[in-house]
């Protein structure tokens, strides 16, 4: 049972991060850094890049640390 829940948390950490970097890259390709026209719309596209580098990393180490136990 803790075998299949560790790579769970393995599978999401890989996705936290693949669809975060995937959304953020999207939004900054359809909007690009056009701050005149929608500055916002830019600030959410990074923000989605810095939730990857974030997210899917701790998520990785959690699972690392649960495996452990």
């Amino acid at each position: 049972m803790a075998k299949e829940i560790n790579k769970l948390w393995l599978f999401s950490s890989i996705m936290a991060f693949v669809l975060c970097l995937t959304g953020g890259i999207w939004i900054l390709a359809n909007i690009g850094f056009d701050f005149n026209d929608d500055a916002t719309s830019t600030g959410i596209g990074l923000y989605f890049i810095g939730k990857a580098f974030f997210v899917g990393p701790m998520l990785y180490i959690t699972a690392l640390k649960n495996g452990k136990k």
